[in-house]
């Protein structure tokens, strides 16, 4: 079956990836088991990573591609598979995996979403950096290990104590009603 997606050269996109297993935590658990194929993935098929939170079951990325290309399904497979064989085996596979010769470890599909101006990349980048606390992983999004969040405070862009707390002036919940 081939999914519609927003294909945009050069486009900026959000992503929510999975793992299969949701009550895993493989993700923190290897977490320089999945920076690897991502620095591969980088080196050989250039995208800039805006923004990333790697939590235990699953994580959130915003990407922007280079002008003259849109393939980050591509992208995205290499990268999950590459993980995949890094990390050691042990998770559930149902029959249709199996048959496939495909690990367990992520979810098939992902979420994706086209930026399409300032405020939703602003909105989107913000839901990033919050979800460790959104989820109880930290009491403030400085405190999580696997986030982007200390380039923005290294930049000056967000204060170290920014969310800790939600604050949200349009009445949504970073992306989320």
């Amino acid at each position: 079956m081939r999914y519609r997606r927003a294909k945009v050269a050069g486009g900026t996109y959000f992503f929510t990836l999975n793992l299969a297993e949701r009550d895993r935590t493989a993700r923190v658990d290897h977490v320089d088991s999945l920076r690897s194929p991502i620095r591969e993935v980088m080196a050989r098929r250039p995208f800039y990573i805006d923004v990333i939170v790697i939590l235990p079951d699953h994580l959130h990325a915003l990407w922007t591609l280079p002008m003259n290309d849109c393939d980050y399904p591509m992208r995205w497979a290499l990268i999950k598979a590459g993980f995949s064989r890094q990390v050691p085996r042990g998770e559930r596979c149902n029959p249709s995996r199996v048959s496939k010769s495909e690990r367990g470890i992520w979810q098939r599909r992902y979420w994706e979403h086209l930026i399409r101006d300032e405020r939703d990349y602003g909105r989107h980048v913000d839901y990033i950096h919050f979800n460790p606390v959104k989820h109880g992983y930290a009491g403030r999004a400085s405190d999580w290990p696997y986030s982007s969040i200390r380039r923005y405070i290294a930049a000056g862009t967000l204060d170290r104590n920014w969310g800790g707390e939600v604050q949200c002036q349009d009445g949504y919940s970073f992306g989320e009603r």
